[in-house]
């Protein structure tokens, strides 16, 4: 059985971000994007240049953790996790990607600051499943609520 599209658009939209934002391959991410690139993203300069020239300009700390992607078509939406690039808090992103010819060639995002515990009213992360603040980590005791949530 042939991989559906969905599934290659997901694997490219992994590979592309592990490729610029964990690996900083700055070569084999200009393969992975457009030259005429389209970004909707408020934090970011227009185009491929304004992507691979933001990421440059990070702190080699900077790390992308991918969580749930979906695809639909020639869209693929993942949940990561950005941490180490300067800010005093991790970042939690939706990111809106469309696909073409097997390319990255638009982006749209929606961000949030990741909240504590503390900060949380659900009581629940915001990514994964424990909070990153230094206060809780994943070999602490899980919430039960997650892990009644991973059962189901």
């Amino acid at each position: 059985m042939a991989e559906s599209k969905e599934a290659r658009n997901k694997a490219l939209v992994l590979k592309a971000f592990d490729t610029l934002f964990n690996k900083r391959d700055y070569a084999a991410a200009e393969r992975l994007w457009s030259p005429n690139y389209i970004q909707h993203s408020a934090h970011i300069e227009p185009g491929r240049e304004g992507l691979i020239n933001l990421i440059k300009s990070l702190p080699p700390t900077l790390k992308y953790e991918a969580g749930t992607i979906v695809a639909d078509g020639n869209f693929v939406i993942g949940h990561g996790r950005f941490s180490g690039f300067g800010a005093p808090v991790n970042w939690v992103a939706a990111d809106i990607l469309r696909i073409k010819d097997g390319i990255l060639v638009e982006h749209w995002d929606v961000i949030q600051d990741e909240a504590s515990r503390e900060q949380s009213k659900s009581g629940l992360p915001m990514f994964g499943d424990a909070f990153t603040n230094g206060k809780f980590s994943k070999q602490e005791q899980r919430d039960p609520r997650i892990s009644a949530q991973d059962s189901e």
